[in-house]
């Protein structure tokens, strides 16, 4: 009796230690993951489910991190959560893209003040349209699959209890960032060379007729054709921005 109690003390002992292991990822890159780390989700929300995926990831990683959890030490305790957190980041800037892209366009078509605060986070309403509107796509589409996914894979490129080199991390978040900015771009297209037009027809109208006052004749029409422009182009907009979800979600540590 005593030596099976013994026993069950020490497999107990080796699951929680891989629990906290696991535990430790998942909570970091829930701290900023898109859908679940939004201000308006409760944090018992964001712990439930943290705890709920290190249920789900534990077992299927306990034959890779058995060892490193026998041999826990306070290493991992920095390791960890910086590998999550990395992680989450990477996820999140794609969002950041939706609400770049989103303000460009409203103030590419003289809407950035319309419904600006309405957000937890003040921004201008196609952004926070655009933002929810590629979230509620993301989740629809199986984001928590491609998280697990994504977090039980991330183990062979980010080791348990091994420190990221600083120069592949440096090279890393530029890549992230920069090609965040470029989807930002290309997703706002659309709007910024409707705002070109519209601006360089302002200026030959009131080249031809000095006397119109263009300004009060142009802003209605530009709001209107932000509005169609809208209308149209997120069917395409949220797809290319879901692909590239997905992509990064298969790879996020590619520069």
């Amino acid at each position: 009796m005593t030596l099976a109690l013994a026993e069950l003390l020490g497999t107990s002992q080796t699951w929680l230690a891989l629990a906290l292991l696991v535990f430790l990822r998942v909570g970091a890159c829930f701290l900023v993951l898109p859908t679940i780390a939004e201000q308006y989700i409760p944090a018992r929300v964001r712990l439930g489910a943290a705890l709920a995926m290190t249920v789900l990831l534990a077992p299927a990683l306990a034959p890779s991190l058995t060892d490193s959890a026998a041999r826990l030490d306070a290493r991992v305790f920095f390791t960890e959560p910086l590998a999550g957190l990395l992680l989450g980041i990477a996820i999140r800037l794609m969002v950041h893209a939706l609400q770049i892209a989103g303000s460009m366009a409203a103030q590419a078509t003289s809407l950035s003040q319309i419904a600006g605060g309405a957000a937890p986070d003040p921004q201008p309403a196609i952004a926070g349209f655009l933002m929810l509107a590629g979230m509620a796509l993301a989740v629809l589409l199986g984001l928590h699959v491609h998280v697990a996914r994504m977090l039980l894979e991330s183990y062979d490129i980010l080791p348990a209890g091994e420190v990221p080199v600083a120069g592949d991390l440096a090279t890393w978040g530029i890549g992230r960032v920069a090609a965040s900015f470029r989807l930002a771009f290309s997703l706002a297209a659309p709007f910024l060379v409707a705002s070109v037009l519209y601006n360089v027809a302002l200026g030959v109208i009131n080249k031809a007729m000095p006397q119109l006052m263009v300004a009060f004749v142009g802003a209605p029409a530009i709001t209107f054709g932000g509005l169609a422009i809208l209308f149209l182009s997120t069917p395409i907009i949220l797809p290319v921005w879901m692909r590239m979800m997905q992509a990064v979600l298969a790879a996020p540590m590619t520069p």
